[in-house]
Formats: structure tokens, sequence, C-alpha cells
């Protein structure tokens, strides 16, 4: 039997990390985002350049721009709290963001990190690849990866949204967005997204896509406790 003064000590401790935990036990910002229009082609990307990238597929392979399936569910779009966290501060995680060069695609197209976490950039084509980056608050970095070079590690200071290029094979694209929170998602296949562990509050959250001529979109939602707070996006042609 455990003695009951350790049964205090060990929920006094852990009290304690509840309390002293920025994240602890917030709620939850859930929602979709759809696309409301004629739809945009989704065009064949031209892997012909590079036969051994083409060689990586069974048949042709899709410009991923625009991501709108059944019921015009949009994928990629990248959302984010933009306001109401201010005077909070957040550790930063321990595992890293990973992209991976797979199939001659960036995978995945879209992501977030927080600053200061670790980016981990691996190539698991067995090609060269160019990883070059067009970031302005963050020093950029354009790197060569060929077969031998399986993984590369970065980490930014500052807050920004950036592409990644590969100059060897120029259909190969994706976006960063570098916060300073973890209060972030990707819309996924089916336009759903997921935002744990918000504190209480009322919060300005922005959703974005790649495509310039789409208007960035903001909604204000409100957490409470640890429940869910729906919030949806509906992006139409400007």
């Amino acid at each position: 039997m455990i003695p009951k003064q350790t049964i205090r000590v060990c929920a006094v401790l852990l009290a304690f990390a509840l309390a002293s935990s920025s994240v602890a036990l917030g709620g939850t910002i859930v929602g979709k985002v759809t696309y409301e229009g004629r739809t945009p082609p989704q065009r064949p990307m031209r892997m012909d350049a590079d036969p051994k990238c083409a060689e990586k597929h069974s048949g042709t392979v899709l410009d991923q721009t625009f991501m709108i399936g059944d019921g015009g569910a949009f994928a990629n779009v990248f959302l984010v709290i933009t306001d109401g966290l201010e005077g909070k501060s957040f550790d930063t995680p321990s595992q890293p963001v990973v992209m991976d060069q797979n199939g001659c695609i960036y995978t995945p197209r879209v992501m977030g990190i927080q600053v200061g976490q670790q980016f981990k950039v691996k190539n698991s084509d067995g090609l060269l690849h160019n990883v070059h980056s067009l970031s302005k608050d963050n020093p950029p970095f354009n790197r060569a990866m060929p077969a031998s070079v399986t993984e590369a590690d970065y980490s930014f200071d500052k807050t920004e949204r950036f592409r990644i290029k590969c100059d060897v094979h120029p259909w190969m694209t994706s976006w960063v967005t570098v916060v300073d929170h973890p209060f972030y998602a990707v819309s996924g296949a089916d336009g759903s997204f997921r935002i744990e562990n918000v504190p209480a509050g009322t919060y300005t959250i922005e959703a974005r896509h790649e495509f310039e001529r789409f208007k960035i979109y903001s909604e204000t939602v409100e957490v409470s406790g640890s429940g869910e707070a729906t919030v949806n996006f509906v992006f139409k042609p400007e």
C-alpha cells in the first residue's frame, strides 16, 4: 500500500506541473475549410525532365496547388491563431518538424514550425535534390542534397512565411510558416482541422492558402475550459 503522505506529495506535484504549464488542459478549436465556386484544375506535374522522378510513380502525378475534394473540402490551408496570445510564452517542442523529399515531391507541402524548433529535411529518393529557402527574415539556405546526403537540419529565429523550392526539379515546392506558439494546423484532405490545448480566451484565427490571389480569411473564436470551439472557413475565387 502506498503511504498517504506519498500520495499527497504526488498530487501536489501534479497540480503544480499543470498550473505551471502554459498549455495545460486547454480547449480545442475544430473546423472545416471548404472551397465554393468553380474548381481550379489540377494539372499534371511535368516530371519528364528527370526520368528517374517519373519512374517513381505508376501514373500521372497531379499538381498539389489546389487540393479540393468532395463537397469542396479544401486541403493544405494553413490555420493559425494571430491574436489573443499576447503575454503568453510556450516551450519549444523537442520533436522536429520533418519535410521529406520522396517521389520528387516535398512532403508535406504546407507546414508550420515554432521558433527555435528543429527543421529536419530528409532525402528518401536516392537522387540529387536541392533545398532552396526563399526566407527573408531568417537566413536563407540553398543546399544541394545528393543521394549520399539523406538529412539536413535547420532552425528559424524569427516568425515568417516563406516558400522552399528545388532548383533541380522546378515542380517541387513547399510552404513553411514559422510561428512563436504551437496553435496552428493544416487542413486535411477532408478540409478538417484541429488545434488542441488552447488556453481559455478569445482569439482571432487566420486561414491562408498558398495561392496569392485568395484573400486571407480571419474569424473570432472563443475557447472556454477544455471544450471544443468550432470555426469554419469558406474560400471563394476573387
